[in-house]
């Protein structure tokens, strides 16, 4: 009795909830970002950031998508080289995140992502959105030749890689929170549910790579943190640079520039060689990975031990491509060839997999009190009306949280050599047409290189210290 009275209750917030939030539940992003994506991908930055500009609603505090199009809207000027652009639209992003993050919304709002989904609740914004907020805004600064700002963000970005596992902790204590709510609200033990081999069999299916996927350690993005070696080795900060170096080649052992330079950064605190005439080449390489939407039937108990399936919605990661496997540097007779720094789908990967539980366990907290509603109501529904009302309901709104940072690349790359006499260098994507970088009057520089395609005009500017 006391069950049956708790899934009535069930229906009766399904009821009062369905009139205010029956639109909700398609999903707005989803088509919104395969439209923004389709322009990035083409390298059509202008237009991505006309559309993204316009998904931004302006308000006084952010809700909804604002943090995502802001995100979007800054990768979008950042291509263009529009670094001033570029800064406020970062700015407003970390104002975000501090909003979020004072807030304490990091886990989604069981209310709302029950009845209706995650699309519901605003983007918060995942750990590693932060890191990349004040990485880019680093090179922005160091392209307007502002390295103390330059050294700000590169310390903000380093700070919040330091203290992204203690908050990824502090969400874990939420989340078991909430699977203790919903437990007591519905008398369903999803987070059992969560935990069923049954369930996590089929989870397994669709999942493959979920717990064998090779991450990096504790949040952190291997190319924020050699940029900011890099960066302290050029402002001749050595002690510093050289504990990063350190720490990058330990995560990318694969690398010898990484090694060359931590080299290079001890002779120079030595005295046995100068840190000039060296010109650093580093490529961020096609686009990272986006999410996609898969439905998976899985039983629900109901009441009176009755096994009832019902579908979920999940999001994916979905690959995508680079474009090109390195770029050759030509100098003086010489050919370099770059190496990755970091894969930023494993980056993303590391934290999609520790939020997973959480996406999981609000799916099926979503997929319970929509089934037991209709369980509730099947019986006493003479015409069928609330049924099929309930039914279609459902259908609308079992959807996927979909939204990601979409402009972020596929991985970052660096090659090294020292500035020619001619002070050209001489650029060939593997498989593409070459281009020539000209370098200008200066003690040693960072040729950053963007391109997001196959075909697409490589987008270059060139920092100098």
């Amino acid at each position: 009795m006391r069950r049956m009275l708790v899934i009535n209750k069930a229906a009766a917030v399904v009821y009062i909830l369905l009139a205010c939030s029956f639109l909700t539940g398609c999903n707005p992003a989803k088509s919104d970002l395969a439209v923004f994506n389709a322009r990035f991908e083409a390298a059509d930055y202008n237009c991505a950031a006309q559309f993204a500009q316009k998904k931004i609603k302006n308000r006084q505090t952010p809700s909804g998508c604002d943090l995502l199009w802001t995100l979007q809207l800054a990768a979008s000027e950042r291509a263009q080289l529009n670094h001033s652009q570029s800064i406020a639209c970062l700015d407003k992003a970390e104002e975000m995140l501090k909003y979020y993050d004072e807030k304490a919304s990091g886990i989604v709002d069981t209310a709302g992502s029950t009845i209706v989904n995650d699309n519901v609740v605003p983007y918060y914004g995942e750990e590693y959105d932060g890191v990349m907020v004040n990485t880019y805004k680093a090179l922005d600064f160091m392209a307007q030749n502002n390295l103390e700002l330059a050294r700000v963000e590169l310390n903000r970005a380093l700070d919040r890689q330091t203290r992204a596992k203690e908050h990824f902790n502090a969400e874990i204590r939420k989340l078991e929170n909430q699977l203790a709510k919903q437990k007591e609200k519905n008398n369903n033990d999803v987070n059992a549910m969560v935990d069923d081999p049954n369930v996590a069999g089929k989870i397994a299916a669709y999942y493959p790579n979920l717990d064998q996927f090779q991450s990096y350690p504790d949040f952190v993005n291997p190319f924020t943190t050699y940029l900011a070696g890099l960066f302290f080795t050029l402002v001749g900060d050595y002690q510093k640079a050289g504990y990063l170096l350190k720490e990058s080649y330990g995560m990318v052992p694969e690398n010898d520039y990484i090694a060359k330079d931590l080299v290079l950064t001890d002779d120079v605190i030595s005295g046995k060689a100068k840190l000039e005439n060296f010109v650093w080449v580093i490529f961020e390489n096609g686009l990272g990975p986006v999410r996609e939407e898969v439905r998976i039937d899985l039983p629900l108990m109901l009441a009176a031990g009755n096994i009832y399936y019902t579908g979920v919605a999940l999001p994916r990661l979905q690959s995508r491509s680079i474009a090109y496997l390195s770029l050759a540097i030509h100098a003086d007779g010489g050919e370099y060839q770059t190496k990755q720094i970091a894969d930023m789908e494993r980056v993303i990967q590391t934290e999609f997999n520790k939020d997973f539980r959480g996406i999981l366990a609000r799916a099926i907290a979503s997929a319970v009190v929509k089934a037991a509603a209709q369980y509730a109501v099947k019986d006493n529904d003479q015409y069928g009306l609330a049924t099929a009302f309930l039914a279609v309901y459902t259908a609308a709104t079992t959807a996927a949280d979909v939204r990601i940072w979409s402009a972020l690349p596929k991985d970052f790359q660096v090659a090294r050599c020292a500035i020619p006499p001619d002070r050209k260098l001489q650029i060939a994507p593997a498989g593409g047409a070459s281009f020539e970088i000209n370098i200008p009057p200066c003690k040693n520089a960072i040729v950053y290189i963007k391109i997001t395609n196959a075909g697409a005009m490589p987008v270059y500017e060139i920092l100098t210290f």
